[in-house]
């Protein structure tokens, strides 16, 4: 199921899924898109000391009509609760040069990617898995390692909020790290936060709350009408069909109902019944 080299893939029918909760399996994937389109393979990167997927994975599609299917029907939909963030992935591949790379210092050796990426994906989109610098003999941590973010909102929040403060026993330190290609110049400079500001692709990835109580309603609804909410596996939602009459929210104290796609009929009093 894993995909072969990211150069023998159809990046243009090839989409990103982002915000994956941890029971989140790679056939769970496989069959939740399916349901948009042929799916040709699902990949999903795993750290390699946990052998833990990391909250994000790529799935490819027979064509690109397929790709752009899957990301108006399944864009923000909830797995596990959580709401996934689906784009393109060529898309998501360009916007790793934004720049919104920080360095984090005097980590416990205990620390390891899950935890940072459990606890800075809470600021925003985390690009690729948080790298720790390891001793390459014993594989022991360096006590530093380096975070890429979708967007400077994310970088600067999460260096405001976490500088200075305790993770496991001892306090990090946080900065931009140094660019490769320029000795002694740090990224987050004004003309990175001017490009990236001028990028569209950039301005898709805005911070999300994946793990605050009521998390905003995101950008992307008001403009693509979401499917229906996804259960654990083998409790999936059934679809309202467009001849069907809408079903109105339950208050507060009930179950969370499926959202209705605009354009329906008034509320009515027929049920479903969610299998």
């Amino acid at each position: 199921m894993a995909a072969g080299p990211i150069a023998e893939r159809n990046q243009d029918a090839t989409i990103y899924v982002g915000g994956l909760d941890e029971k989140v399996s790679e056939t769970l994937l496989w069959e939740l898109f399916l349901q948009a389109g042929p799916v040709v393979n699902v990949h999903m990167p795993k750290d390699r000391i946990t052998q833990l997927h990391q909250g994000y994975g790529f799935i490819e599609f027979l064509g690109e009509e397929d790709a752009d299917y899957a990301i108006k029907v399944m864009n923000m939909i909830k797995v596990y609760g959580k709401p996934i963030r689906v784009n393109k992935a060529s898309a998501h591949n360009k916007n790793l040069d934004v720049g919104a790379n920080i360095f984090i210092g005097n980590l416990d050796p205990e620390i390891d990617e899950k935890l940072l990426y459990d606890t800075f994906s809470a600021f925003g989109v985390i690009l690729q898995t948080p790298k720790i610098m390891r001793d390459p003999e014993t594989g022991n941590s360096k006590g530093f390692a380096f975070i890429n973010f979708a967007s400077f909102d994310a970088s600067d929040a999460a260096m405001e909020a976490m500088n200075g403060q305790y993770l496991c026993n001892r306090p990090i330190t946080i900065s931009y790290a140094f660019k490769k290609e320029a000795k002694g110049e740090r990224h987050g400079s004004a003309a990175e936060r001017l490009l990236a500001a001028q990028n569209p692709l950039a301005q898709a990835d805005r911070p999300h709350q994946l793990f605050a109580d009521a998390p905003p309603a995101p950008a992307a609804a008001t403009t693509l009408a979401p499917a229906a909410a996804v259960m654990p596996p083998a409790v999936m939602a059934v679809p309202v069909p467009s001849s069907m009459p809408s079903v109105p929210n339950m208050p507060p104290s009930g179950p969370p109902m499926p959202p209705v796609p605009p354009g329906m009929p008034p509320p009515g009093k027929l049920s479903l019944t969610y299998i």
